[in-house]
């Protein structure tokens, strides 16, 4: 028995020794060859070095650099991108979009940014829908589905084996049956719950396509936890698009025993700018099945408004794949270029230090800073570090709110009753640098001004996080919030 004990003994000390020594090694690669925030730094050095074995996993779950960005480059489409692009920003900068220059010339350098460095078309011909209810939004979007005629390209981040499923899966197959081709993209570790027996058996049927982002090295051993394919993105017949927060699953239509109704936003887009949607699938599609659907040029002209809208609008996208981080950049500018008010809506908020920082300021200049947050957690350790970074800004001066009718699930943010921009990345570290997400900014003054009022109808449902009571707060609070915001940058 004491030899037994002296072997475990021996095999502990060489596990810990060796885990000492990886996580050094992962310290020198950490400092010298990741281009990485200051603060996520040290906070990776502090879990590495003060809890060696679980900072060991951490790192090798959710630190390493596994992306070949070489992969995600789609020559295809640059070219064509290339030329347009040259085109729309020389219109831009002389103000020939064919419409009033005093109805965006104050954003032109917001235009000019997403078209440099995320080739964002603009496209001023475009009708949008908000929906706030889950119910609305799917049965919205079973109706476009059954209207199909040419194809549906439907990429989710969750898409669970329920009963929304079932219904729209449904529609699908009968689709399907017509000939309309249909391709269904999904995201690994977000259906890590949804057996890939299901999404093999929806591609039995003729006309029906499955592939999975970042594929699970065994079922259950996701060596990619980050760099996941968080976009929400449907595309009908490059007529109708939809993009926003909800994912498919029966929580999202209030069948949630754990947050009750679910408050989240969505887009229905008709007009030039589903095409940028399209392209947006397309390359995520091309990326994970190995198929080039950009031989089929038919599927990527661009379609007019059914409503004859007029909505100026950029698709922007960003992920670990881009040097930019487009959709933060957008949020930091829009930020800087308030004057009078800036609403934000989001489940989690973990601002990097520009952005907390330009919100500070917007605050103390004067700016109306309204953040809604949720008033129960779905990862308590994200929620008291958002907790904290909230407070900061209600000390300041910020108006901050947390939703009590359910879940906050909503993403994005309007500013100055001018410009907004929504989808499907939360305000977050994780969301600006480690996920692969899509957002639409509009620059339309009445639909900007539709969203503050839809903000401002769920302040009725919103308790106001008061200044006092903030500062009143328990010291294991204090505490608990300080520990959560010291390892936030790696959250």
């Amino acid at each position: 028995m004491a030899e037994i004990s002296g072997i475990f003994a021996e095999i502990g000390k060489f596990i810990w020794q060796n885990i000492l020594i990886l996580d050094m090694i992962f310290a020198i690669f950490i400092v010298f060859f990741q281009r990485k925030d200051p603060k996520s730094i040290w906070a990776w050095l502090l879990l590495l070095y003060f809890i060696p074995i679980v900072g060991f996993v951490f790192y090798i779950l959710f630190g390493l650099n596994l992306l070949n960005k070489r992969r995600f480059r789609i020559k295809e489409i640059e070219g064509r991108i290339s030329n347009v692009i040259h085109d729309r920003y020389d219109s831009v900068r002389e103000h020939k979009l064919g419409i009033d220059p005093g109805d965006y010339a104050d954003d032109s350098d917001l235009m000019l940014y997403n078209l440099a460095t995320c080739d964002s078309e603009i496209t001023d011909d475009n009708d949008v829908s908000f929906f706030t209810d889950g119910n609305e939004k799917f049965n919205a979007v079973i109706e476009d589905i059954l209207n199909a005629r040419e194809f549906i390209h439907m990429e989710y981040y969750i898409i669970r084996n329920d009963e929304l499923m079932d219904r729209i899966s449904e529609a699908l197959i009968k689709k399907a049956a017509e000939g309309v081709k249909v391709r269904i993209l999904y995201d690994a570790m977000g259906c890590r719950r949804t057996p890939t027996s299901y999404f093999k058996k929806l591609s039995k049927h003729e006309n029906i396509s499955t592939s999975v982002f970042f594929p699970a090295f065994f079922k259950w051993v996701h060596l990619r936890v980050n760099y996941r394919n968080h976009r929400k993105i449907l595309v009908i017949d490059n007529r109708v698009g939809y993009v926003g927060g909800f994912n498919v699953g029966k929580e999202y239509i209030d069948k949630s025993k754990r947050f009750g109704h679910w408050r989240d936003t969505h887009m229905r887009i008709t007009g030039s700018a589903v095409n940028e949607l399209n392209i947006r699938f397309t390359l995520d599609w091309n990326y994970a099945s190995q198929e080039n659907l950009f031989e089929q040029k038919e599927n990527f002209v661009p379609k007019p408004s059914e409503h004859g809208g007029n909505s100026l609008m950029q698709i922007i996208s960003s992920g670990p794949d881009s040097s930019n981080e487009a959709i933060r950049d957008n949020y930091l500018r829009m930020i800087h270029k308030a004057k009078e008010s800036i609403y934000i809506q989001t489940p989690y908020f973990i601002p990097d230090g520009s952005i907390r920082s330009a919100l500070l300021i917007a605050v103390r200049s004067g700016v109306d800073v309204n953040i809604m947050i949720p008033c129960k957690p779905d990862h308590p350790f994200v929620y008291w570090a958002t907790y904290s970074y909230v407070g900061e800004l209600v000390m300041a001066g910020a108006h901050c709110y947390t939703y009590d009718a359910g879940f906050l699930h909503a993403k994005g943010m309007i500013v100055d009753s001018r410009i907004l921009c929504y989808g499907s990345a939360n305000f977050d570290i994780r969301s600006f640098t480690l996920n692969f997400e899509v957002n639409a900014v509009i620059f339309d003054r009445h639909k900007a001004s539709e969203m503050e009022q839809i903000f401002k109808d769920d302040l009725k449902h919103c308790t106001p996080i008061i200044r006092s009571d903030y500062a009143a707060r328990s010291l294991w609070l204090r505490f608990r919030e300080q520990f959560c915001r010291l390892f936030s940058p790696i959250l």
